[in-house]
């Protein structure tokens, strides 16, 4: 929202929303195929069982629950988000907030778990935590990962257990909006143009984080934020 509002782009349309969604998609699937191959396995496993023995099986579940309060929240909040939400002060807000939120959060001394030591409690939170992105400026990325350091996980777990859960939700947000797409918008090159970028830019976003909180804080991202909202707040001040 803030890119074209800043720059004064026309509206790209819904086909290239939709490329977005579908690129990130892909480039989580992709980063963490292991992860999904594993799970996949692990599900035709339980099938024939139908008791959980593995790790996979029980992120499986985890993964599923923290979906649902997002599925529930963009369902009824979906035109909110489209509209009301759609505020350049409302943005800038909420990144200041939830900026401070995430500093906290990130020096949060407490017992530092893995992602193997999450429970169904820890799914519920971070899905209800993942709900409150539909506001824009919250960023779901951040306010999962934040949640996830609240929680005690470590960073680097934080964020991975945040990207995994993202893929349920990525492709419901796709698939409610793919149902309203003409074919030939498709074969647009803007199509493929946004997917392409989204996909490379997505890939080097997780595989670059991952790395970094092995050694540092998020203190990096609150300050950019801070310096984001306070573009953003000057912009609409001297547009008036």
């Amino acid at each position: 929202m803030l890119l074209p509002w800043l720059f004064r782009f026309p509206d790209p349309g819904l086909a290239f929303d939709v490329a977005l969604h579908v690129g990130t998609l892909v480039a989580i699937l992709a980063f963490f195929w292991r992860e999904w191959v594993d799970i996949a396995l692990s599900l035709v496993k339980l099938a024939h069982e139908r008791k959980v023995t593995s790790q996979s099986q029980k992120l499986a579940g985890l993964l599923l629950i923290a979906s649902v309060p997002g599925a529930i929240f963009g369902i009824l909040l979906d035109k909110y988000a489209e509209s009301a939400f759609r505020n350049p002060l409302l943005i800038a807000g909420t990144m200041v907030a939830f900026g401070i939120v995430l500093w906290y959060a990130d020096h949060y001394d407490k017992e530092k778990r893995t992602m193997d030591d999450a429970k169904v409690k820890d799914a519920a939170t971070l899905g209800l935590a993942q709900a409150l992105a539909i506001i824009p400026g919250i960023s779901r990325s951040g306010i999962t990962m934040t949640t996830g350091l609240f929680s005690g996980f470590k960073r680097e777990d934080a964020a991975r257990f945040s990207f995994l859960m993202s893929a349920p939700i990525i492709a419901g947000a796709a698939l409610v909006k793919l149902k309203d797409i003409q074919g030939g918008m498709l074969a647009m090159p803007t199509f493929w143009v946004a997917f392409v970028a989204s996909v490379l830019s997505s890939l080097f976003a997780i595989g670059f984080l991952l790395k970094f909180l092995k050694k540092h804080r998020f203190s990096i991202f609150v300050y950019y934020r801070f310096a984001l909202a306070a573009i953003v707040i000057a912009v609409y001040l001297m547009s008036r």
